[in-house]
């Protein structure tokens, strides 16, 4: 028994740790807002705290936590460690379909989400069918491909922005493209959060198989895993978890490849703790970037600029170690 609480030790403390970054991110912000004055009733502290920061934080909270979720499904079920859904194509094909809905559809949540969705299946499947025609079976083919189906996605976007009036909206675009909470309201999040909480318990419960997709193709046949019909589920709830994020946040990057990746290198192997773990250290991670973007500066700074600080130089890391291992 003490050896399991010794084992989970780090997701309890990021747990710990996510929760005050929570606290922190409700009371930072360009109207300070202190546990004293919501206690006391003070009526303009209680509106930004129910209007603005509350919903925020929860965004911040359940937005990161399903990022490292899904970066964590999307690198156990490639068998690939850069498998993240900024660096496969993802989160790039959802805000080419946000954007398409801004500028034919409509810019309320729910046309922008299913189109978020279907950019980013699209992408996915992309990605998919690039990598299996590509010669060989290397880890970097799918990275490969992932960075071919970004830089259709950035094309398509670039094209889009050009057919978008200047005033309006192009400048809802930008806002997908720079990744920002800044916007998020009560109103705006409901259908999210649950499709967020909706597709991480559906998640949850088939952690086990998600494991097993891990191992070899026919070792997963032997064991009785619907492999083909598997994966498809689960990149299906993944990318719809993603899409319903960036729908909101727009584009955050890096969230879903470092929290895995952290959760691993404490944990040392894939179990359901590494799984939840990837989870909160997305959380914090967005969390912690969304402080520094509000209280950093007299302006409010894009959420991406530090999610980039933290992931670019993460990036490099894992470039240079794996060099090192072969």
């Amino acid at each position: 028994m003490k050896k399991k609480l010794w084992n989970n030790q780090h997701l309890y403390i990021c747990v710990i740790a996510t929760l005050l970054a929570f606290l922190t991110s409700i009371l930072v912000g360009k109207y300070p807002i202190t546990p004293a004055a919501l206690m006391a009733g003070d009526q303009m502290a209680i509106r930004v705290f129910l209007t603005l920061r509350l919903p925020r934080a929860l965004i911040g909270l359940l937005g990161g936590f399903g990022l490292g979720i899904a970066g964590f499904v999307y690198q156990t079920v490639f068998r690939n460690p850069l498998a993240a859904p900024d660096i496969i194509g993802v989160s790039s094909g959802a805000s080419v379909g946000a954007a398409f809905s801004i500028l034919f559809i409509s810019q309320t949540v729910l046309p922008v989400t299913l189109c978020s969705f279907l950019g980013g299946l699209t992408a996915v499947c992309l990605a998919l069918i690039l990598s299996s025609i590509a010669p060989g079976k290397k880890q970097e083919t799918l990275v490969l491909a992932g960075i071919v189906v970004h830089s259709l996605a950035q094309t398509l976007l670039m094209f889009l922005k050009l057919m978008a009036d200047p005033e309006k909206e192009l400048a809802s675009i930008e806002y997908w493209i720079m990744g920002s909470l800044g916007s998020v309201t009560l109103s705006r999040i409901p259908w999210n959060m649950i499709l967020i909480c909706l597709t991480t318990f559906c998640l949850l419960l088939l952690y086990r198989q998600i494991l097993l997709l891990s191992v070899e193709e026919e070792e997963a046949k032997t064991l009785g895993v619907p492999t083909g019909q598997l994966r498809i589920l689960v990149l299906l709830l993944s990318t719809l978890q993603v899409a319903s994020i960036i729908s909101i946040t727009g584009l955050i990057s890096f969230v879903g490849l470092l929290a895995p990746h952290i959760a691993r290198l404490l944990t040392k192997r894939n179990r359901k703790s590494t799984f939840l773990l990837s989870g909160f250290l997305g959380a914090f991670l967005l969390l912690i970037a969304d402080i520094l973007a509000k209280g950093i500066a007299t302006t409010e700074l894009p959420v991406s600029i530090f999610t980039s600080l933290l992931g670019a130089p993460f990036l490099v890391y894992l470039i240079v170690s794996g060099r090192r291992q072969k």
